[in-house]
């Protein structure tokens, strides 16, 4: 199994030259926002262990909502992000990218301003640490993705349509498919690539790190317990005071994210926002993002975050010393759909920590309310959502679904013997 890994490059932008940065970056695009796989300066489509890359520029326009608190407006510079989910390290990655897309990613990089020019080194002492990140599937790659797509639109022009009237033909017609794939494969056509080993660092890695925290969890938990009154009356002072924030979005703001969105049945979104001044929420807002890494380490490795099915790929990433907090995502469906599916199933899970963001609709508890009041959640989240200006995804036109069945079919091709209802089911799913 090849484990993912992210990167996020963050770095400021020369003042003066956000206008031209903008017009390189949509010159990389064949779609508003949409990475052409071949474009000159970073041919995305040639690397064949990134799922999903963009490049955005963080420019934030709630930073004056701090005025809040009676507190002033900082003066943060336009911050340009090259983020990527990857198969293997993600330092390997950036090397790959660094080697192969070097002068591209130098006439991207030469507009922010410490860029020196030592790109790989330079890429690597940008490159945020994820506070949280989440794969929907750990292990699966984009050539396994990619290759059991081709092996399902084999399979899918080949098969039978006629109706199966028989135990015997279903078996006898999964016979002919796997004989029509092993020829395809001896001529070269079709490949199935078997999985690498599970690295054995990475595996000691998830090892110590459930160790650690869980050791660390039973340490605080005593002193936890002691303080948890007091802890409880200051959430509740803070829940019943902080401002909320949720105004209608700008109309063209919306409109510029919108245009970006629905050219494939996946999305992206990128969201930016300050964290609630004080300790209290920053503190809790670190605690509740290192449980979050721990289950989706542990816990939520195969298609599922809680209850949540269309997520590919999610992190998110602190900012100025743990002043904002940068939150991508790539999703099936619309936005909408989105949204709906996190009010509707964890709702909770969102208050816990987007609660913590300056501005958000008021809760109860931690994790009532909040969310489930929808129309200011939904303003909320659009008015912190930025514009990508480049997005890359390396399997366009394939759901998650998609992606599940035709493990499936693959498992189905390479299992040696199956009943006879089984060959039914697996003849379905062509």
């Amino acid at each position: 199994m090849t484990p993912q890994s992210q990167f996020t490059v963050v770095a400021p932008v020369l003042p003066g030259r956000e206008g031209a940065l903008r017009k390189l970056l949509a010159s990389m695009t064949s779609q508003p926002g949409m990475a052409d796989p071949k474009n000159a300066l970073l041919p995305f489509g040639e690397f064949g262990h990134v799922h999903f890359a963009r490049l955005v520029l963080l420019d934030d326009p709630t930073l004056g909502d701090i005025e809040a608190y009676g507190l002033p407006r900082p003066q943060r510079p336009v911050y340009l992000a090259f983020v990527g989910d990857c198969d293997g390290p993600a330092h390997e990655c950036l090397a790959e990218l660094a080697r192969r897309a070097g002068p591209g990613l130098r006439a991207i990089f030469e507009h922010c301003a410490d860029f020196d020019g030592a790109l790989l080194p330079w890429m690597l002492a940008h490159d945020q640490p994820t506070a949280a990140s989440y794969v929907n599937w750990v292990g699966r790659t984009v050539v396994q993705i990619r290759e059991e797509s081709a092996l399902q639109q084999t399979l899918a022009a080949r098969a039978n349509r006629a109706p199966v009237d028989s135990p015997a033909v279903a078996q006898q017609r999964r016979r002919e498919l796997i004989a029509h794939v092993r020829s395809e494969q001896a001529a070269g056509r079709l490949s199935l690539t078997p999985p690498q080993p599970t690295p054995l660092l990475w595996r000691l890695a998830q090892i110590a790190n459930a160790l650690l925290v869980l050791l660390i969890g039973v340490i605080a938990l005593p002193f936890f317990i002691v303080l948890l009154p007091f802890l409880i009356i200051r959430l509740r002072r803070l829940e019943t005071t902080d401002p909320e924030i949720c105004p209608p979005p700008d109309p063209a703001a919306l409109l510029e994210l919108q245009q970006i969105e629905d050219y494939d049945v996946t999305n992206q979104y990128t969201a930016l926002g300050s964290v609630k001044p004080g300790w209290f929420r920053r503190g809790l807002l670190t605690l509740v993002l290192v449980a979050i890494q721990f289950t989706c380490r542990n816990v939520f490795t195969r298609g599922y975050l809680a209850r949540v099915q269309t997520i590919h790929f999610a992190r998110w990433v602190f900012l100025d010393g743990k002043a904002r907090v940068l939150f991508t995502s790539n999703y099936d469906g619309g936005h909408q759909a989105y949204m709906d599916d996190f009010i509707n199933k964890v709702a909770w899970g969102l208050n816990l920590v987007f609660s913590n963001g300056l501005g958000w609709p008021r809760t109860d508890w931690l994790i009532t309310r909040g969310a489930r009041r929808e129309l200011q959640f939904k303003f909320y989240q659009r008015r912190h959502q930025l514009p990508t200006q480049v997005w890359y995804k390396a399997y366009p036109g394939l759901t998650l679904i998609d992606l599940t069945r035709n493990a499936r079919i693959r498992e189905g091709l390479e299992q040696p013997r199956m009943s006879d209802s089984e060959a039914l089911a697996w003849l379905k799913l062509l």
